[in-house]
């Protein structure tokens, strides 16, 4: 189906639209952006032109390559709207002005094809009033898309239709999204905020109005309201400053025109002179001089967070809270009933926000998993509104809101003492507004491990790994520690993967559903090796590793890895050692041992060299491959994409790109079933390296560097070591250097660095601050 949409047109190339556009691109598809002409007039394309180039210089990045910024042609309304008539899909993301919007819909009618759909970004106007006085074609068309901020990272696309809407219009915008841009859809009705916007500004203005109330700091309400209500760590106040404080008035002021009265968000709305303040004096967040918080810059150069004092507007320097008493970080019904400020602030969010949300069931969406998986999505929540109360406990939560006189929301009353969420017969269920259990359905063509673990018990498992069969022959690997990095225990179930598979299965995929693939080495375990000079230890790790990874790349089936996040150092050397990548569009990759004062240990340099030499077009001879594998690991480079990933060669030309998070593990099991019939081991490299002479050039590149304050001194011995290995070690150029010669050349530099002072420095800091020390 995706087929239907070959071109798409943004009109407004302001920061919603022109990221829309800018993910159009990411996924191959040309797109026409288009928007005003400016008053001066010289360069009538240039508010469009403008956005591109701001984007290519944005970080993060809209873009996923600037490869991509190649398929956004750019244009304006007044020259160009005729040109819609190419399209497939016009999103519109103009100004949030009902009339605004209107005039371009009368334009739009008279220039696109009967059938093409039209869509709002609009995260407020009620469809019915976007339409008003268009024609039944064009309401057959339309449909609202509403994108959230940054429309390439942020997973959610709330999807509003009418009863006018045409139902294959509808399915192709659907489809696109889903497939081509990576979205998971959420169903919302056509009410004022949707879902995602009507909850999350009454949950910001609730806990912001209980902290100023109870005279918290920004610091204690950003504690008690984050990570123990599975709020991303930001908190309230860190969110706001990301999200921008200027938006806060602007929603407030849209959902105050368009909600009914009685509505509980009128109950939090009050004069607010210290945001007021702020915004006038340009503290609007990070995107500004700063907001809650700030960065202010000392007479030396260093950095010191501040916070602004909620009383008196003035900043001051940032103060850890005291910890939470008890259970409370972790157990959200002993949050709720700690004593003191922990608990009533606690509750003072939590029991407003929890009863809006219930309360909208039915009027906003048709279940309750729609409610949580937009606000999962949309403002990054660990746990939905219901997935909250179910760890609350729905009959307590309605037993406290009655005691204090309280309206209890019907779906509460429903619920009695029964959770929302339960599994049955190995399948999630969800309590549905009749109060009957019904399946939570995923769609069509996506396969998730944590349903898969619902029926299953795992074929082999231990502290780190675990082995699950996810049908048709298929066996997946999934790392489990912290990070997902790699230890001994990873490194024993692989081993043990490859008879387990070999005596019943078809293929391998490397896969799990972590915010992360992989950290790579455990470094914390490494640390504590070379405390107590266990040296034997650690060269056991390294060769464990090479053994496994090897022992993966020469398995007599397909192995398939399919990263998704950060897939770094060790996490990066398993992707190399796949037959095939499967990975999800935002796959952060590279070889950064460098970074710690390490070299690859685990086969990267090899990996690299024969991915270079066999790619087509690529430079012949030995120095070409040295010395792009030279310039990627010493660097410590990180592909910040998938695309990025590929342009490195990390990525395979035949390896494949997943938009959508959802579909990647039923992508990766397709690729793998792909390869096993016929399917042969791949051959064992031999290399032809650079020898002496191509130590003695990339010894003088980085002399240069350290000259020029670009390297430092221990770079620079670090950069000795990689070189040692990709040249092939004593090897002359005209001598052939085995695979297993290599890993032992990889092998000796590892231990040779892990043995240094100044790499043990760099470790420590790192594992310290999360930040690389340059020594």
């Amino acid at each position: 189906m995706t087929d239907a949409i070959k071109k798409v047109c943004v009109i407004g190339a302001g920061v919603m639209g022109a990221g829309i556009a800018a993910q159009v691109a990411n996924a191959g598809v040309p797109v026409l952006l288009l928007d005003i002409v400016p008053k001066d007039g010289a360069d009538r394309d240039a508010v469009a032109k403008g956005a591109v180039a701001r984007m290519l210089k944005t970080d993060p990045a809209p873009f996923m390559s600037k490869a991509a910024a190649k398929l956004v042609e750019t244009g304006n309304i007044e020259d160009h709207l005729d040109r819609v008539a190419e399209c497939d899909w016009i999103v519109e993301a103009v100004v949030e002005r009902l009339g605004i919007k209107q005039a371009l819909y009368a334009r739009l009618e008279q220039a696109k094809r009967p059938g093409t759909a039209v869509s709002s970004n609009t995260s407020t106007i009620p469809l019915a009033n976007l339409t008003e006085g268009r024609s039944d074609q064009f309401r057959r068309d339309f449909l609202i898309t509403h994108f959230f901020n940054p429309p390439r990272y942020m997973r959610l696309i709330e999807i509003v239709t009418s009863p006018a809407t045409d139902t294959g219009v509808a399915a192709r915008v659907s489809d696109f999204v889903d497939r081509m841009m990576g979205k998971r859809i959420v169903r919302a009705k056509d009410t004022p905020g949707f879902i995602a916007n009507r909850i999350g500004t009454y949950w910001l203005s609730v806990a912001i109005n209980a902290a100023m109330d109870q005279g918290l700091t920004v610091e204690e309400a950003d504690q008690i309201g984050g990570r123990p209500m599975g709020v991303p760590k930001t908190g309230i106040f860190g969110l706001v400053d990301l999200v921008g404080i200027d938006l806060m008035p602007l929603l407030s002021k849209s959902l105050s025109a368009t909600l009914p009265q009685g509505d509980a968000y009128f109950d939090t709305v009050r004069p607010m002179p210290l945001i007021e303040r702020m915004i006038a004096d340009g503290f609007t967040g990070r995107k500004g001089k700063g907001g809650f918080y700030r960065l202010d810059k000392r007479s030396d150069g260093s950095r010191q967070k501040l916070a602004i004092d909620l009383a008196t507007g003035e900043y001051r320097p940032e103060k850890k809270p005291e910890r939470l008493p008890g259970k409370a970080e972790k157990d959200l019904a002993a949050l709720v009933a700690a004593p003191g400020k922990a608990g009533a602030y606690a509750w003072a969010v939590l029991g407003p926000v929890l009863a809006y949300a219930a309360g909208l069931a039915g009027e906003v969406a048709d279940d309750i998993v729609a409610i949580d998986d937009a606000m999962k999505l949309g403002y990054n929540w660990k746990f939905g509104p219901f997935e909250l109360i179910d760890r609350l406990g729905p009959g307590k939560l309605a037993e406290r809101l009655r005691a204090e006189g309280r309206a209890v929301p019907q779906i509460l009353e429903t619920a009695g003492d029964r959770p929302f969420y339960r599994v049955e017969g190995g399948k999630r269920r969800y309590l549905t507004l009749g109060g009957d259990y019904a399946d939570v359905v995923r769609g069509e063509g996506v396969l998730l491990l944590e349903d898969i673990k619902l029926r299953a018990e795992p074929l082999a498992r231990n502290g780190s790994a675990a082995l699950w069969d996810i049908g048709d022959g298929v066996v997946c690997l999934e790392f489990t520690a912290k990070m997902n990095a790699f230890d001994e225990q990873v490194i024993q179930l692989i081993q043990k993967a490859i008879p387990l598979v070999k005596g019943g299965y078809k293929a391998l995929v490397i896969y799990n559903e972590g915010s992360n693939f992989s950290a790579g080495a455990n470094l914390g375990l490494a640390m504590f090796a070379v405390n107590i000079a266990a040296w034997s230890e650690v060269d056991k790790l390294i060769t464990g590793g090479q053994a496994a990874f090897k022992a993966l790349k020469y398995a007599p089936f397909p192995v398939v890895a399919a990263p998704a996040g950060l897939a770094l150092g060790g996490g990066c050397e398993i992707l190399l050692h796949a037959d095939a990548i499967q990975a999800h569009a935002e796959t952060y990759t590279g070889l950064v041992e460098a970074g710690v004062g390490l070299v690859p240990g685990w086969g990267g340099h090899g990996e690299m060299l024969d991915r270079f030499q066999k790619t087509p077009g690529f430079p012949r001879g030995p120095m070409p491959a040295t010395a792009k594998a030279f310039e990627m690991i010493s660097t410590a480079k990180v592909a910040k994409s998938a695309a990025e990933a590929r342009e490195m060669m990390i990525l395979r030309r035949s390896d494949g790109i997943t938009m959508n998070r959802d579909r990647l593990l039923a992508d990766a099991k397709n690729k793998a079933l792909a390869l096993v019939e016929g399917y042969a081991p791949p051959e064992k490299p031999i290399f032809r390296l650079a020898g002496e002479s191509g130590r003695v050039g990339i010894a003088g590149v980085v002399r240069d560097f350290v000259k020029k304050g670009v390297a430092t001194p221990y770079d620079q011995v670090v950069a000795g070591r990689l070189a040692q290995v990709l040249t092939g070690g004593e090897a002359d150029l005209v001598d052939i250097v085995t695979e297993d010669q290599l890993l032992k050349l990889e092998r000796r530099q590892f231990m040779a660095s892990v043995k240094d002072a100044r790499t043990q420095a760099r470790i420590e800091h790192m594992l310290e601050t999360g930040k690389p020390l340059r020594n």
